[in-house]
């Protein structure tokens, strides 16, 4: 379980949020209303203030690269630091599996100047699920993808979900928030307010 408690920076917040194992909370809302800062924040990316506890231990008490292992970010746009795809993963059986989910067995081989937008976005989050995370942070996860690409994508979070993943699934698609989650919010100007219209 994720406990959020009066987490704020500068431009959110305060907000304060539960998401349970297995749950997806989705957040939707116009463009620049605070979504992407709410999740770096959750991750401890951007100066933020607030609790945050995750199966009982707090944020605070954890060292960031335990807490990025625990509490994994698929940020809109994924970083790349080295020109060939293989340097960015931690090679394994959990890592081929979820490389020949999205489609992209052979991409370990590759470079990543020949990867289009939707490839960038799949490995992306092969990495952030490669760790095995208890949280998923998820900004916009299938806006560069196929109609093809974004049933493996969704086929491999319905997986997450049923192995306990708690997840928080930012996206300007209802449909994907319809699909996945239990309780859907709306953002605007940094504060959440529960989406109440059915579906």
């Amino acid at each position: 379980m994720l406990e959020i408690s009066n987490l704020r920076s500068a431009l959110i917040g305060p907000i304060s949020l539960v998401v349970g194992a297995g749950e997806c909370v989705a957040i939707e809302g116009m463009s620049g209303a605070g979504k992407s800062l709410f999740v770096r924040a959750i991750a401890d990316l951007d100066p933020n203030e607030g609790s945050i506890i995750l199966n009982g231990d707090p944020r605070d008490k954890m060292d960031a690269d335990r807490w990025r292992s625990r509490v994994a970010l698929l940020p809109a746009e994924s970083g790349w630091w080295s020109d060939h795809v293989r340097d960015h993963f931690h090679d394994g059986t959990r890592t081929q599996a979820l490389l020949h989910a999205v489609g992209l067995g052979q991409a370990l081989d590759w470079g990543v100047d020949r990867l289009s937008t939707g490839e960038r976005q799949r490995l992306a989050l092969v990495r952030a699920l490669a760790r095995s995370p208890e949280v998923l942070l998820l900004d916009e996860p299938t806006a560069a993808l196929d109609s093809a690409s974004i049933a493996s994508v969704d086929a491999l979070l319905g997986g997450e979900l049923e192995r306990g993943v708690a997840m928080i699934l930012v996206t300007h698609d209802s449909d994907q928030a319809r699909r996945f989650a239990r309780r859907r919010y709306r953002m605007a100007d940094g504060r959440l307010s529960p989406v109440t219209e059915p579906g």
